[in-house]
C-alpha cells in the first residue's frame, strides 16, 4: 500500500509532462504540416551519378 504513495506522484508527474510536450508541439506548430512527410515516400529519386560523371567531378 506504502508503494502507491510513490507511484500515484510519479505518474501525476508523467501526465503532466506529457500534457505540457504535446502543448509546447501545439505551439510551436508541429503538427501544421502533416502531409509533406507522407508525399515524400512518392516522390521521385534523382537518377543515380554515372561513371564518367564521377571522372569529370575531380577534375
Amino acid at each position: 500500500m506504502n508503494i502507491l504513495l510513490v507511484l500515484i506522484p510519479i505518474s501525476l508527474a508523467l501526465l503532466g509532462l506529457a500534457i505540457a510536450a504535446f502543448f509546447w508541439a501545439v505551439r510551436s506548430d508541429q503538427f501544421e504540416d502533416m502531409d509533406s512527410a507522407a508525399m515524400d515516400i512518392l516522390r521521385e529519386d534523382p537518377p543515380p551519378m554515372r561513371d564518367d560523371d564521377n571522372a569529370r567531378i575531380g577534375e
